[in-house]
């Protein structure tokens, strides 16, 4: 029954007529002679740098090309015409965006043929959106961020992105959206699943949006981490074998292969990965840490005729991880009354516990083209995601099992169209979900009757969204939206979310200035609480209330500075927040819930900063942020064993200060060095005074390296260092799985890489 009505929505959508494809920009430029006379019937080619994807077409009478349906990536404009030297310009496609081209042609001398242009990298300037992406070249190369379990290609490149009591976090919130090919990942869930979403090594680019959406993007206020992946355009019947080893017995290994014609692309990939060190643990003896996981990952392309392409995604995952304790009785987070005085914070030396995850996606995507101006996306999808969370029977003092299935099916269906001055963008969004739950508590100090609870919530989203920039000049670009969105769970609510926004460039300097305002909506977990459980609950002097959504306004304002191919950007933001997303324990068991406190103020300065490769051998990174994460008031949905102080108080997941500074560089002999340092001022202290005076517990600082060489076209080896100097850290002191978390030590680890054509 609960399929049928899940594969009844995908086919409703399938027969909308509605739509846009939020993968995909434009690219649309002018040329011109040295007289600015345009020039007709050029030879327009659009190449992607990493791939051998390709668009071709000829300028029109006024020396106008554009391009549709262009994934998000880095591509080279290449110009050619009769008596012309020919030109080419880079280009980077943002989703939702249409980068401007001016290129101007030299006449040919008689022995003139080819000219490279200097010109800087074009970039969006109708964006209000800050946006990082993050290549597969720099994916291979940042030291640790191909590995499986790896998120350092967003941490060590998104300011106000940190990884803490193992979630990710992203301008001070937990909920991000994952969209593949540009079709959103749905997961209603929160601070349940360790495991990463994908293996970044099947990523081409990642494009990561923090906050001023347009209304195609979504509610996830806090991030939206949008992959194009990996597509076979890059290979001709090659194939590529991955191998690791380093200390605490880790290995993560990857066979994947891929091919191309002009019709017809696949890619296919397995990975398999274990280590002694999995998630982060409450000291820092490395203690019942292991991890281990296989996946694997297909994509195929086909191009039925110009106007037609079809697009299939799938991805399937399982990963174990033991969760860690404390071995020793005298510690602070044991003791019953610790030597010092102070009361035990988390006992966890009587637990021996393990959490199993599984998770499988199937997008599909018709993109059918009109013309250059009109594109029309349809995307059913399937996700089902796990997290089973079980106990050792012998667990002290309570023994907690908690095991999760979540299964959605829906689809996004979008239209875009650029006519004359606007890019207008029409869409649906929608899937049903079904949940599986069982909640299970062994009392072993016996306080209380062993119970199983299972409980089988299900709900249902749809959201439409209306999105249009107008450029009534060149040089100012003026966006408005609207996201009506309709949510039916364990309550049932509504929401429209306004948004608007405005870039202006200044001529000559070419500096992008833009300021946005918006609301968004987050529909809640479908967690829910009843019979034993909830007995459970108020025994441990807690109350449960319905979760309801979560409410965001958001402002921000920015600047993005190019200057002979660096780009520095800036952004001020200010997040107002009801019923803030949060999670909490139920009492020393294992058991985690989701609450939502009334309001919260997340507010922050970020910088980054890119350089071009420099002398053709090196490129730098940076990524800062200052922010202030506060939340108050009651606690309006999930567990209520607490209330905040009186005001704006810290959250735990708080930092002030995060930088990450890192780059590359081009060795003689095919050889390359990379490196990251990371600091961060310290997260909020829970318990001040114990042992860590003040309100935040001690700042901390790594540095990462890698070391590789490629031997011929088929062979390449790196030497990868994690936390080289071994500087350990409580992180966070917030109750999460196994207690309390420090940084992980040092990691030594070698990988090998091998292609081979078949």
């Amino acid at each position: 029954m609960h399929f049928t009505r899940i594969f009844y929505v995908s086919g409703f959508l399938l027969l909308a007529v509605t739509v846009s494809a939020t993968i995909f920009g434009s690219v649309r430029g002018i040329i011109h002679d040295p007289q600015h006379r345009p020039i007709q019937g050029a030879m327009v080619m659009l190449k992607a740098k990493s791939s051998d994807w390709s668009k071709s077409g000829n300028s029109d009478a006024n020396g106008n090309f554009e391009f549709n349906a262009v994934p998000v990536g880095d591509y080279s404009v290449i110009v050619a015409s009769p008596g012309f030297v020919q030109g080419t310009q880079d280009v980077r496609v943002a989703s939702g965006t249409e980068p401007v081209v001016h290129l101007q042609l030299r006449v040919a001398a008689a022995n003139e043929t080819v000219n490279v242009s200097a010109q800087p990298e074009v970039t969006p300037s109708d964006s209000v959106t800050p946006t990082t992406t993050v290549s597969r070249a720099d994916i291979q190369r940042t030291p640790g961020a191909d590995r499986t379990n790896s998120l350092a290609m967003i941490t060590d490149y998104v300011p106000g992105a940190y990884f803490t009591h193992d979630q990710l976090h992203i301008r001070g919130g937990h909920q991000t959206s994952w969209l593949i090919d540009g079709v959103p990942v749905p997961n209603t869930n929160i601070a349940s699943n360790l495991g990463a979403q994908f293996d970044p090594k099947d990523i081409d680019y990642l494009e990561v949006q923090r906050g001023s959406y347009s209304a195609a993007f979504g509610d996830r206020t806090y991030g939206v981490f949008n992959i194009a992946p990996r597509t076979g355009f890059e290979r001709n019947n090659d194939a590529e074998l991955i191998l690791s080893a380093g200390n605490f017995y880790q290995t993560n290994d990857q066979f994947n292969f891929g091919s191309h014609t002009e019709r017809f692309a696949y890619y296919a990939s397995l990975n398999a990965n274990r280590s002694n060190l999995g998630i982060q643990t409450p000291v820092p003896q490395v203690v019942h840490d292991a991890e281990n996981g296989y996946g694997g990952f297909g994509s195929l392309i086909c191009n039925v005729d110009p106007s037609n392409q079809l697009r299939l995604i799938t991805s399937l995952r399982r990963d174990y991880y033991h969760i860690p304790y404390d071995p020793n009785p005298n510690d602070i987070e044991n003791a019953p009354i610790a030597a010092n005085g102070f009361v035990a914070q988390y006992p966890s030396i009587g637990l021996r516990d393990g959490d199993h995850e599984a998770d499988a996606i199937v997008n599909f995507s018709w993109v059918h083209t009109f013309n250059s101006q009109l594109l029309l996306t349809v995307s059913p999808f399937f996700h089902f995601n796990s997290a089973d969370y079980s106990s050792s029977p012998e667990d002290y003092p309570v023994a907690t099992s908690q095991n999760r299935a979540s299964t959605y099916g829906g689809g996004q269906v979008s239209f875009a169209a650029n006519v004359a001055k606007n890019n207008l963008q029409v869409g649906l969004y929608s899937f049903y979900q079904q949940d599986n739950e069982l909640f299970g508590a062994v009392f072993n100090n016996g306080v209380g009757a062993p119970f199983t609870d299972v409980e089988h919530p299900a709900g249902n989203l749809e959201a439409f969204f209306v999105d249009d920039k107008f450029k009534p000049f060149s040089w100012l670009t003026l966006s408005a939206g609207m996201r009506p969105t309709r949510f039916s769970g364990g309550v049932s609510e509504t929401a429209i979310s306004p948004r608007f926004g405005v870039s202006a460039v200044v001529p000559r300097l070419h500096w992008v200035f833009r300021a946005f305002y918006g609301h968004y909506y987050q529909a809640p977990p479908l967690i829910t609480a009843s019979g034993p459980l909830l007995d459970f609950a108020q025994a441990s002097n807690l109350g449960f209330i319905p979760l309801h959504g979560e409410r965001d306004e958001e402002h921000q304002f920015g600047v993005t500075v190019p200057y002979r191919g660096w780009t520095l950007d800036a952004d001020n933001f200010r997040t107002n927040v009801a019923n803030f997303f949060d999670h909490n324990n139920i009492g020393e068991s294992n058991l985690f819930f989701p609450i939502t406190i009334a309001e919260a103020v997340i507010r922050g300065w970020e910088l980054t900063l890119r350089s071009p490769r420099i002398a053709h051998r090196g490129q730098i990174h940076l990524a800062y942020s200052n922010q202030i994460a506060e939340g108050g008031g009651a606690i309006t949905g999930g567990l209520t064993n607490f209330s905040l102080p009186a005001g704006l108080s810290l959250l735990d997941h708080d930092q002030r200060n995060t930088l990450n500074v890192g780059g590359d560089v081009n060795l003689p002999w095919r050889s390359y060095a990379s490196t990251n340092v990371y600091y961060g001022s310290g997260f909020h202290n829970a318990f001040p005074g114990q042992p860590y005076p003040g309100n935040y517990l001690p700042q901390h600082t790594t540095f990462d390296l890698s070391l590789g060489k490629d031997f011929g076209e088929r062979y390449s080896i790196s030497l990868n260092g994690l936390n080289v100097a071994n500087r350990r850290v409580e992180l966070d002191n917030s109750v999460t799985f196994g207690g309390f978390h420090w940084n992980n030590p040092r990691e030594i680890y070698a990988e090998l890489r091998y292609r081979f054509h078949y």
